[in-house]
């Protein structure tokens, strides 16, 4: 298992149904449900950028997760995406090469990305708004 190393004091994995609703609102196919599940998520990522920590809204996830899956979004808020990861080269020579991941722009959520290729679209955060940030990965 492999840890984001963060570059601004942010340890750890954070929180992964954050990182799977950053997904979800990044994604080009943005879950609809409705005006109860707008406002849910309106809530949840308001509280969040106001400093609240994911972990006390562990009731409004619960109900943003019944909301996907009754709308027909099987992995809820899990971590399982359909979208195939990069694939990685190994460098010639010995040892482990820094791997680069863009990491949550505040370190509160577990999602990391490979970074864009050359000259594409860099990945934003659907919480904050912002681009994810670039950080080491340790094995």
């Amino acid at each position: 298992m492999s840890d984001v190393d963060g570059d601004d004091g942010h340890d750890g994995p954070g929180h992964e149904r954050l990182a799977a609703l950053c997904h979800r609102l990044g994604a080009s196919r943005v879950p609809e449900l409705g005006p109860d599940g707008h406002r849910l998520i309106d809530h949840i990522t308001a509280e969040v950028r106001g400093g609240r920590s994911p972990e006390e809204l562990e009731e409004s996830f619960d109900e943003l997760e019944d909301l996907l899956l009754a709308a027909g979004f099987t992995a809820g808020l899990g971590s399982y995406r359909t979208d195939t990861p990069p694939v990685y080269r190994r460098f010639s020579g010995a040892g482990h090469p820094l791997l680069r991941v863009l990491a949550c722009p505040g370190g509160g959520c577990a999602r990391v990305e490979a970074p864009a290729p050359e000259g594409g679209p860099a990945a934003r955060c659907g919480i904050f708004g912002r681009p994810l940030r670039e950080t080491g990965l340790r094995p």
